[in-house]
């Protein structure tokens, strides 16, 4: 595509308000401004090596995970992008314990809150495999004029505006889910803009991929052994053995199987009863993206988007992907054991 063909981010965001004459523009300026932070993230991340920005920092997140220095950078740097904007309530973070309420004039009559996880996969960030950010927008329940409450960050997947990630690899692409539909954006470096590449994204209702941290498997539930071992086994008929691919990001492995269908599977195991995925920051909102580009997300005992958060570091087991896949793995579960 030329340049000349090239339909920024900015312009799409428009071009689909203008389809809702109510429509007041807050959310596409909300959305801008989660991608300025992914070219400041991206940036540095692409400078990771030749700048002191690699390796631990120290010190340890509210989940109890080693910190990396691109972690905080990341952190600071949506906390800051969003400070600034004119349509943000508060955030929270996956690296924070509470909730941040801005004060501030412009953010106390805003009608949104961001959730992120703003480094996902950041155990990969020393060995240069693909890390990104994951991002989720409710509007408040919250009096407008007043500070924003726990209560606005406290709500199920169901009631979603917005949710999408950003994802730094070979390239870096902005995918982001309304619902209206999911479309991805690449960031084009000579004009220093997220492009329309990838619209209208669905995700294949079947696949040959299944992803999951098989080392973890001796924890797995009967059900789970089952399932992997009908991965494993020869039918021609079915394409199986089907692949395995993980590479521990959630972003990257999600991305993958948006693209070309499969499953991505964190289920709970002995050492992990209630899952290890946080609900809020990376559950719901690719649970979002899932769902509207076709997909299905479950915990087991029911849809991602219908369970309702009692906190907000709350972990749950995910099956997420292509429909036929994420019911045959349910099909396995509900055999041999009562679903959690």
């Amino acid at each position: 595509m030329s340049q000349s063909n090239l339909i920024t981010m900015d312009e799409f965001t428009i071009r689909e308000t203008r389809k809702f004459p109510q429509a007041t523009g807050d959310l596409s300026a909300l959305l801008r401004d989660i991608g300025l932070a992914g070219k400041i993230i991206n940036n540095q991340v692409r400078r990771a090596g030749l700048v002191d920005i690699l390796g631990k920092h120290g010190a340890t997140n509210v989940q109890g995970e080693e910190q990396m220095k691109l972690d905080i950078f990341a952190n600071d740097t949506l906390i800051k992008i969003l400070k600034n904007s004119t349509e943000c309530a508060g955030i929270a973070s996956e690296e924070n314990d509470e909730h941040l309420s801005y004060e501030d004039t412009f953010s106390l009559n805003s009608k949104y809150v961001v959730l992120f996880d703003p480094l996902d996969g950041s155990s990969n960030i020393d060995v240069n495999a693909p890390i990104g950010t994951i991002f989720a927008i409710y509007r408040r329940v919250s009096e407008l004029g007043k500070s924003c409450t726990e209560a606005d960050f406290l709500q199920p997947g169901n009631r979603l505006m917005a949710a999408g990630y950003v994802i730094f690899g070979s390239s870096t692409m902005l995918v982001y889910a309304t619902r209206l539909g999911v479309n991805g954006f690449t960031l084009e470096p000579s004009i220093g803009e997220f492009c329309l590449s990838h619209p209208n994204m669905k995700c294949p209702e079947n696949g040959k991929i299944y992803s999951l941290n098989q080392g973890n498997s001796i924890k797995f539930s009967d059900g789970m052994q089952s399932y992997l071992n009908y991965c494993m086994e020869s039918n021609k008929e079915e394409g199986r053995p089907f692949s395995h691919r993980y590479i521990g990001s959630m972003v990257a492995d999600m991305h993958r199987t948006l693209l070309k269908g499969g499953i991505f599977m964190y289920p709970a195991d002995k050492s992990n009863v209630n899952g290890k995925l946080r609900l809020q920051y990376e559950c719901n909102p690719m649970a979002f993206i899932l769902e509207a580009a076709g997909g299905k997300a479950v915990s087991g005992s029911q849809n991602i988007l219908d369970i309702t958060p009692t906190e907000l570091h709350q972990r749950v087991p995910i099956f997420i992907g292509s429909k036929k896949m994420v019911d045959k793995v349910m099909e396995y579960v509900k055999e041999h054991e009562p679903v959690s």
